[in-house]
């Protein structure tokens, strides 16, 4: 059984070291661990630093193309090279490498798809006080949204089977922590989280702006991953709103219509009725939505199958080597 370690590097050439020298050389029940760097348009001698230390491979963009499509660059070329599981871990040494063996371990005993390394967020010294609830508020509602429960969503410490891996599919470009989640927990594929440590900040993250970014771009993530996997409802919930204010209003029309003061209230009928219309409009998107959602379902299964041939037939090629 092989594993590859992948890091998203960017500019990572002073910390990249220090987190390579971490990661394990040997886990029981894995044969070989290789390791890989995507390298996501950085400027400085992030490359270099990964070579002379012996990465075993490199995926490099030109210019920097963000977190997310590091990620899935990243697995794709982990499957191409025969990885049975990938972990993904950060460049600048925030996770222990030796926790690696808590991650993959679940999924060798055939016990999970996909592992999340759970932080001590409440004890991380370089979490402010705000942060920390922004990381319980995000993993709460991405818990609701995906039907898991995973303790600590934004955690980008993680491991997946070589079928997860093939099935995942990232849309969003800025970051693939929440959205896959989301993907796997309506997919019912079999995610868990073990508690892991981290190391103490060696750089500030570089992954948002601003607080108010965060905010702003995880909760437009987890709103996108939602109405893809469950439109229907997302919808149903959207269009219930106007369509209830409506029918008050509609019923209150009734009432002073039928008491003979009707003609002074001309005009909660037209809103009502244009309530009612665009609650009603917003359910048949929700329909439309949910039938394009079984179509993509088909895609991504036509996807996966087109993936384990790929994956499979190198797997097969390299064995005749």
């Amino acid at each position: 059984m092989k594993l590859i370690i992948q890091i998203p590097c960017l500019n990572e050439a002073k910390t990249l070291e220090v987190a390579l020298n971490d990661l394990p050389k040997h886990i029981d029940g894995i044969d070989e661990i290789e390791y890989l760097i995507i390298n996501d348009g950085s400027t400085d001698n992030t490359v270099e630093v990964a070579k002379n230390w012996g990465v075993n491979y490199v995926v490099s963009f030109v210019n920097n193309k963000g977190l997310a499509k590091g990620f899935t660059a990243g697995l794709d070329a982990c499957l191409r090279n025969g990885a049975d599981i990938i972990v993904n871990t950060d460049a600048d040494n925030q996770y222990r490498g030796a926790d690696i063996e808590k991650l993959v371990r679940p999924i060798i005993d055939g016990k999970a798809e996909i592992v999340i390394g759970e932080r001590p967020i409440d004890t991380t010294e370089h979490f402010s006080p705000l942060k920390k609830k922004l990381q319980h508020l995000g993993s709460f509602v991405v818990r609701k949204a995906s039907a898991t429960d995973i303790p600590d969503a934004p955690s980008g410490f993680r491991a997946f089977s070589r079928e997860a891996a093939m099935r995942l599919n990232v849309i969003n470009n800025y970051t693939y922590t929440l959205e896959t989640i989301v993907q796997a927990g309506r997919n019912r594929m079999a995610i868990t989280s073990v508690p892991i440590q981290t190391n103490p900040e060696l750089r500030k993250s570089r992954l948002f702006s601003s607080m108010g970014a965060y905010i702003k771009k995880s909760i437009l993530t987890i709103i996108r991953a939602f109405m893809m996997y469950k439109p229907l409802v997302f919808f149903s919930v959207l269009g219930a709103i106007p369509f209830v204010a409506g029918l008050a209003i509609m019923i209150r029309f009734l009432i002073y219509f039928f008491n003979g003061q009707g003609n002074g209230h001309i005009q909660s009928l037209v809103f009502a009725s244009t309530l009612l219309m665009l609650g009603f409009t917003t359910f048949v998107l929700g329909l439309q939505a949910d039938i394009i959602a079984a179509n993509r379902k088909l895609l991504e299964d036509i996807q996966f199958r087109i993936r384990r041939m790929e994956v499979d037939g190198n797997k097969e090629k390299d064995e005749e080597k």
